[in-house]
């Protein structure tokens, strides 16, 4: 999944930079590939689980590896900002679908991406890694850091989780590290019938897959709410609500849930990922510009 308007400049407190070495890469599906990441810096590496996010610096078509003039935290982002366009590696940001140390003492971080299709800078990068490709990125040095925005609070007794394509990665780790019997209603979203991957979690969770196929615009958001409203989540005193994918349907259903199921706006968590109609660098530009939209729970929409 990919987020793709990252904070211009990350904490160097939480942060820092790392460079990552492509080990292997696997197809999931239709839309999915999975990479594999390595290398020794990755022994500093503290993803803090759930929906940990990263920015990725990949490198354009006709470099082999990301390079950067400066990683410097005073200096790395005015550096990489004044970098010819054809040069300047593209920055992304994604979320960490697991991270772990193999038996061999080797430190091993997967990061799922999705083939749009459409010529995207991140897919096609992604298309094209081998073994051994090294890009760079900025990731987290500590585990409890802001870019983990799974958070709810101790009394939660059900979550409700809704996760297009894009946002399916960070969904799936979130299932991986939740509790046994925690109650959980899902909805994902995935553009083709074989897209269903499998997922493992302890969790009671029931999972609906919506199929979007040809389904766009207005009539993609009518879609989900359709099918979120044929649906009964557990009864809860305490729901926490998790939202993210296109920027556009996380509102049409996070109002359905504010409005149509009153649950109290402070409990839901939504993220834009992406925005039907904006471009990436146009969503980066207004993320520079300061005009990403609020991720606050409590701001309006």
């Amino acid at each position: 999944m990919t987020d793709t308007a990252p904070d211009a400049a990350p904490a160097v407190a939480h942060f820092r930079f790392f460079e990552l070495e492509v080990l292997r890469t696997r197809r999931l599906g239709h839309s999915f590939l999975r990479v594999t990441f390595g290398g020794e810096s990755l022994a500093d590496f503290r993803s803090g689980g759930y929906d940990q996010s990263l920015s990725l610096f990949l490198p354009p078509s006709h470099q082999e590896h990301t390079v950067l003039p400066s990683t410097d935290e005073d200096t790395w982002f005015g550096a990489w900002r004044a970098m010819p366009d054809a040069d300047r590696p593209v920055m992304r940001s994604y979320t960490v679908r697991e991270q772990r140390r193999t038996p061999e003492g080797v430190d091993e971080v997967d990061i799922d991406f999705v083939l749009h299709g459409d010529g995207s800078p991140a897919a096609s990068w992604a298309g094209r890694a081998v073994t051994g490709r090294r890009i760079m990125a900025i990731g987290p040095a500590v585990a409890e850091n802001k870019s983990v925005r799974f958070q709810p609070p101790a009394a939660t007794d059900a979550l409700l989780i809704y996760a297009d394509e894009t946002a399916l990665p960070a969904a799936a780790a979130i299932l991986d590290r939740l509790a046994a019997g925690t109650r959980v209603s899902a909805w994902f979203e995935v553009p083709h019938e074989d897209d269903r991957i499998a997922l493992d979690t302890l969790a009671d969770a029931d999972i609906t897959w919506i199929v979007r196929e040809h389904s766009a615009g207005k009539e993609r958001a009518d879609r989900v709410l359709d099918v979120l409203r044929a649906t009964e989540p557990p009864a809860a005193q305490a729901p926490y609500v998790w939202l993210a994918g296109e920027a556009g349907t996380i509102r049409a259903v996070r109002r359905h849930f504010v409005q149509e199921r009153s649950i109290d706006r402070r409990a839901v968590r939504f993220t834009g990922y992406w925005r039907l109609g904006a471009s990436e660098e146009e969503l980066l530009a207004e993320a520079y510009a300061g005009k990403a939209a609020s991720e606050d729970p409590a701001s309006e929409l």
